[in-house]
């Protein structure tokens, strides 16, 4: 069996549409930061997106485990020509509505689509468990990059997924037994 345990990157405190875009995150909240810290299996491997909001929490939260190189298949969706936009600011809001009411092959301009991002995620995944057999492994990542996984696990619709909540500094607990996910726990804020 293998356990991915997901962790969202501390908050950014952005009211935009925050994909590629390096922002800091408010890492602040130290008592939850050990709360988180302490939780999490001693042993496991650590892993984060190449952004600096999740790197920095890594760091925060990895103690004595293991780091594994950041890894930029981990990032957040890449919203292209709506990065750091609120939605508001869209020009063509029919195009927004579609890109969030059907996700799936809609893609913002110059940014990639829902599809494209749970490919990409579940690729790394596949990677990481295939050189990491044994081991359990925590994974500081984005919104998107969690939901598309939990998606897997509770076998929804990506509009099914995107009304779940994954909170910042929450953890995500995915186990995989033979070729399919369980979603153990989501959303946990220890």
């Amino acid at each position: 069996m293998s356990r991915v345990f997901w962790v969202r990157h501390g908050p950014t405190h952005a009211k935009t549409m925050v994909g590629w875009s390096d922002l800091p995150a408010d890492l602040s909240d130290t008592a939850r930061l050990s709360r988180l810290t302490a939780f999490l299996p001693g042993d496991a491997l650590v892993v984060s997106s190449d952004l600096s909001r999740a790197v920095t929490t890594a760091d925060a939260i990895s103690g004595p485990r293991q780091r594994l190189p950041h890894d930029p298949a981990l990032r957040e969706m890449h919203f292209g020509d709506w990065e750091l936009k609120r939605h508001a600011e869209i020009e063509d809001q029919a195009h927004a509505r579609r890109f969030w009411e059907q996700p799936g092959d809609i893609r913002p301009p110059g940014g990639e689509s829902w599809h494209e991002l749970t490919a990409r995620v579940d690729g790394a995944v596949a990677r990481l468990i295939a050189e990491n057999p044994d081991a359990d492994i925590i994974a500081v990542a984005h919104f998107g990059a969690i939901l598309s996984q939990l998606q897997q696990a509770l076998r929804l619709t990506p509009y099914e997924a995107f009304s779940h909540r994954i909170d910042n500094l929450s953890v995500t607990e995915l186990h995989r037994r033979g070729t399919g996910w369980h979603a153990e726990r989501f959303n946990h804020c220890p």
